[in-house]
């Protein structure tokens, strides 16, 4: 039986509730009332705006009346990314939580520590009569994982605070004061259908055991996609048998590089055994120009049971295989000033067939506004020569790094003076919720930790635990300094 300290329980029994309650992200409606029944039961003040962000207003204790107020912030959503074996209903059934010696994880999910850790944290410190603070606005939004739409809504007045301290960072030790910005573009490229030939049959065709990962924190380790494995196959595949593509699907958020996609081919049942060697030459040859990173992958075929009455045209499924080719994914480019920033880079997202088109999502990042706008044209452009069209979402601007600030300056002395060492100060490629709330909230002083977390967005994903001690006491120190 693990044994925890007093302070890691706490923050833990707040976690194991969280983890039962339904909040992919665009789905928080029953988190957002149940942040209000707590704040209700404890007799804190709070609002919900129209976006559906919560704002708890936490009384200063004793002595810390007079202080400047904090704002505490994290999101209510997660992203929702299982395995391909699991069975979890994310609309029902509460997270799984599995405890591996350091580690926290889940059973074949997501953990949604990032950021329901946060959540926990704040309600667990709030309630310590042992913790001293200033007057605190916990400050939960929205659909963070889906391009920061929560905090994109924040309306003037909302907040009263301007120290921002954001607890969705994924290395303990770590303060990161500045972030990539980002745009989504998803775009819709006609296809040309027909009739489904007779005598064929159905296969489906999977590029899977991909790693996958955060589109901003893992990018740089070129991990396979497997949209672009998929359609690699398929390119190769119809360049040698009379194959036909009926539909195809693959990834399953925008800042989550895909992991695993499928499509449902036809072909002659006569080429089984052709195509079978074929594929297995492709997946060799995949496999070993990503050995190092992405040792699993694979390249199957099954039998897909019923077939499909439309099908792609030669000129279709070639004009499919041209766009996914020709998209963009991974790093575009590093930054000049940051020794190993990653300033720019595209996540090909997701890939579906609908209403006889195809449409793809894809996620860019860039420290530099001009940057981040030429790489999401070039992806526009694609689509336009593909005869299809493009769909920009709301996007988020870069959070620009404040080496000078005063909560830096603090939280830095704090740190030093109570775990002996320097912590490092970072930018990264990441989003973060800090630079749209800084252009909206002007003068907002803003800094971003909290406990180590490795491969968000995957059903890899996993807490250490243990630095829930270090976060809690860096907090308790810094809350002193403004007394």
């Amino acid at each position: 039986m693990t044994e925890f300290s007093p302070n890691i329980n706490k923050v833990l029994n707040w976690f194991k509730e969280i983890v039962k309650i339904p909040r992919c992200s665009k789905h928080e409606e029953k988190m957002g009332q149940w942040l209000l029944d707590w704040a209700k039961e404890h007799s804190f003040d709070a609002n919900k705006d129209a976006a559906g962000n919560v704002l708890i207003k936490v009384p200063a204790t004793d002595g810390y009346e007079n202080s400047p107020t904090v704002v505490i912030q994290g999101h209510q959503d997660m992203v929702c990314e299982k395995t391909p074996d699991s069975t979890h209903d994310f609309s029902n059934d509460p997270i799984e939580l599995v405890f591996d010696g350091e580690w926290l994880t889940a059973n074949k999910t997501t953990l949604g520590a990032d950021n329901g850790i946060a959540i926990a944290i704040a309600q667990a410190m709030v309630l310590d009569d042992a913790v001293e603070h200033p007057p605190l606005e916990l400050l939960f939004t929205v659909d963070e994982e889906t391009g920061l739409t929560g905090a994109n809504r924040l309306e003037p007045g909302f907040l009263e605070g301007k120290i921002l301290l954001n607890v969705d960072s994924e290395d303990e030790g770590v303060f990161t004061i500045g972030c990539a910005g980002g745009n989504d573009v998803e775009i819709t490229v006609p296809m040309e259908f027909e009739d489904a030939p007779g005598g064929l049959g159905a296969y489906r065709l999977k590029a899977g055991n991909m790693r996958g990962g955060h589109s901003g924190v893992e990018i740089h380790e070129q991990r396979a996609n497997a949209i672009k494995a998929l359609f690699r196959a398929i390119d190769l595949l119809a360049g040698k048998y009379k194959i036909r593509l009926a539909d195809a699907k693959g990834g399953s958020a925008h800042n989550a590089i895909p992991r695993d996609a499928e499509a449902l081919v036809l072909f002659a049942d006569g080429d089984l055994q052709n195509i079978k060697d074929s594929l297995s030459e492709i997946e060799a040859t995949i496999k070993a120009e990503f050995a190092k990173i992405d040792p699993k992958l694979t390249l199957t075929l099954e039998p897909a049971g019923a077939g499909a009455a439309k099908v792609l045209s030669a000129a279709g499924i070639k004009k499919a295989t041209d766009v996914v080719l020709a998209m963009p994914h991974g790093v575009a480019g590093y930054s000049y000033v940051i020794e190993g920033l990653v300033e720019t880079s595209n996540n090909l997202a997701t890939i579906k067939f609908e209403d006889g088109n195809m449409v793809i999502l894809s996620s860019q990042r860039s420290s530099k506004l001009s940057m981040l706008e030429d790489l999401s044209r070039k992806i526009e452009s694609v689509a336009i020569l593909a005869g299809g069209k493009a769909h920009h979402g709301e996007g988020y601007p870069p959070w620009e790094a404040n080496w000078d600030s005063p909560l830096l300056a603090r939280c830095k002395e704090v740190y030093k003076r109570k775990f002996g060492k320097e912590p490092v100060v970072e930018v990264i490629h990441a989003g973060l919720e800090c630079g749209i709330i800084g252009d909206k909230y002007l003068g907002m002083d803003m800094i971003s930790f909290g406990p180590t977390l490795k491969n968000p967005h995957s059903p890899d994903e996993k807490l250490k635990f243990g630095d829930i001690d270090k976060i809690w006491d860096l907090m308790v120190e810094l809350f002193k300094e403004f007394k």
